[in-house]
């Protein structure tokens, strides 16, 4: 017999996990067929995307080697960016990294590129979060705005200079923005200057944080965000940043050194070219089982997909901790099928419990849960402790 050949295009968090736990369930084979695993990715290795904040503070390396992994023995890694998939046909199309284009089989598939940080439009100046050049470029600016800081004998420019408006305050918002704090003051520190005069502003276009549990979460957030040096406004969304002045929706401006964009997420655009089909939204349509709607052995899951639990019409939302789940389950489902038997189905996190782990830098981090209708809140060292094991086990760290 011919080996079967599994490609999974993504080696994000839950393209990873996909990988891991397809393995796990099938021990690489399959009715007596062996099954040759290939992961397609068009990084060098696994970014910790949860972690991008982190390169743009600091120096950390959130590059993982595929090869760090054991459960990657025997697997083939492609750094490449699929452009096709012909799901009659059962072939993808995909250009590497040197630019050659070429065509590879499947047997299996699974579609788990993921989502992307949305741009602002191009004459809106700032930053935004996307990538790590990015990132970096972040970090050079505001620590090049605190060393002119230093010999600036104008009070105001020189406060300028120590201003950073972080725009979008979703949890990446409110995560980048206690690190840069807390970074800046240090950074402050160091070069003479006076720490308190950091100020970091988080802006936010809703009433309060944290909508997705009670108000009185968000208040604690912000509570602590407080404590770490930043400044919340609300209501106001940033429409411009031109030449160090950030405009507000309330028609208010604000002196900047720098503007940093975490508007959110949309689907991986490249889903537009691959053929399968979307939702409006652009994301995969699938089943209750992940199965992609009319294209025979192949499966998406993660942000990239259109997850809806059958039993009460709930569409799980674009985070890691919900990818992670369906990567689990996947190995189930895929497994049930190679042998004929009835699948699992996918069931939302939230209908057992609602989860969510904030990091607002070392010791500090916001965790909130809430089941039979109890809230749960925990925060500090804990709290910090709880949110690094949940970014190292959606690395498969652990």
């Amino acid at each position: 017999m011919n080996d079967l050949t599994c490609i999974i295009i993504g080696g994000g968090h839950v393209g990873l996990g996909a990988l891991k736990a397809i393995k796990e369930e099938t021990r690489d084979m399959s009715n007596g067929r062996r099954i040759r695993f290939v992961l397609i990715d068009k990084q060098s290795g696994h970014m910790r995307k949860m972690l991008l904040f982190r390169p743009a503070v600091g120096q950390e390396d959130i590059m993982i080697p595929w090869t760090h992994y054991s459960f990657s023995e025997g697997v083939e890694f492609v750094q490449g960016t699929v452009t096709s998939i012909d799901s009659k046909g059962k072939h993808i199309q995909y250009e590497d990294s040197q630019g050659n284009h070429a065509r590879m089989q499947y047997d299996l598939l699974v579609v788990a590129v993921g989502s992307m940080v949305r741009r602002p439009d191009p004459d809106q100046g700032g930053i935004a979060l996307t990538d790590l050049q990015t990132a970096a470029d972040i970090r050079e600016r505001w620590r090049a705005n605190l060393s002119k800081a230093v010999g600036q004998t104008n009070s105001v420019e020189r406060k300028r200079l120590m201003t950073v408006a972080v725009a979008g305050a979703g949890i990446s918002g409110v995560e980048t923005s206690a690190e840069l704090a807390i970074e800046m003051q240090k950074e402050a520190s160091s070069l003479g200057l006076n720490p308190s005069d950091i100020s970091v502003y988080l802006l936010s276009g809703q009433e309060r944080l944290f909508l997705e549990g009670p108000d009185r979460v968000g208040r604690k957030l912000e509570q602590i965000l407080s404590e770490c040096g930043v400044t919340v406004l609300y209501n106001r969304k940033v429409m411009q940043e031109e030449a160090g002045l950030v405009t507000l929706s309330n028609g208010d401006r604000l002196p900047v050194g720098l503007c940093v964009w975490t508007i959110g997420l949309i689907p991986n655009p490249a889903l537009r070219t691959m053929g399968l089909p979307l939702t409006p939204g652009g994301q995969v349509l699938v089943d209750e089982c992940y199965r992609v709607k009319g294209a025979s052995g192949v499966y998406s899951i993660g942000d990239c997909a259109r997850v809806v639990d059958p039993r009460n019409g709930k569409a799980d939302l674009m985070r890691c901790g919900e990818g992670g789940l369906q990567a689990d389950r996947l190995g189930k489902i895929m497994m049930a099928d190679l042998e004929g038997r009835s699948a699992p189905v996918h069931k939302s996190p939230s209908s057992i419990l609602d989860f969510f782990c904030i990091g607002l830098g070392e010791n500090r981090g916001l965790v909130w849960g809430r089941k039979w209708g109890l809230n749960m809140i925990i925060t500090g060292k804990l709290a910090w402790k709880i949110r690094q094991l949940a970014w190292d086990a959606g690395s498969k760290l652990r």
